[in-house]
């Protein structure tokens, strides 16, 4: 979706200014540390994947958006999520009271302090083993569809419509934009590294040195 999550390309936002890396802590606040925490222990129940999720994030208003701190996002997307799976109901969110029993099968998918280094070292592999044909192969001169869906998708607003190279195919991974309608949704796609000259994307005005590169799958491309 064209959120204001997406970026990329955008001017007006001011200078980035990062903390100094042996300065900056993990969490700032107790409170970031607790949302964290809520997001890991809920999502251990199944009812979404990591790209759901990513869409309760970005598909907040603008201002909203903006005005959000990280874990503040990260808040209003585990919200989102709680509410559309059925897990919270809106008068539980809003007076932060149960109103009913925890269903059995959600009971057994506690995660427990212990697990969390376990659960968190073993992360979680989106590339399949599906034998996919690849629709394109290294060299070939492809174009990101110019689409703009409602929904999530991984193509970043400022490479849609421009012409690229195929630089490399990463091989089979789960495709981002429909598993993020709800599980079950792993269609298989392959992913490109595709490279865009910086003129291509940005004008005559750019370096004719520089170049960008993005990861596409199958369906955000088509031939040029």
């Amino acid at each position: 979706m064209n959120g204001a999550h997406d970026m990329g390309g955008m001017h007006g936002f001011g200078p980035i200014d990062p903390e100094p890396e042996a300065e900056e802590p993990v969490f700032h606040h107790d409170w970031e540390r607790r949302i964290m925490a809520l997001n890991l222990a809920a999502g251990a129940m199944g009812r979404w994947n990591i790209d759901m999720s990513r869409f309760a994030r970005e598909s907040q208003p603008p201002v909203q958006y903006l005005s959000n701190s990280y874990y503040q996002t990260w808040l209003a997307g585990l919200e989102k999520l709680l509410v559309q799976t059925g897990l919270v109901s809106e008068s539980e969110l809003s007076s932060c009271r149960s109103e009913g029993q925890i269903a059995e099968d959600l009971a057994e998918r506690v995660l427990t302090a212990e697990q969390v280094p376990t659960t968190l070292g073993r992360g979680d592999s989106f590339r399949m083993d599906d034998e996919v044909p690849a629709k394109f192969e290294v060299g070939d001169t492809v174009r990101v569809k110019n689409r703009h869906p409602d929904h999530h998708t991984r193509a970043p607003r400022y490479v849609r419509g421009h012409v690229g190279v195929v630089d490399r195919d990463h091989g089979v991974f789960v495709f981002a934009d429909e598993n993020a309608k709800g599980m079950g949704n792993r269609v298989p796609q392959h992913v490109y590294g595709v490279r865009f000259s910086a003129r291509e994307l940005w004008g005559p005005e750019a370096s004719a040195r520089d170049c960008v590169y993005a990861d596409l799958w199958d369906g955000h491309l088509e031939p040029a």
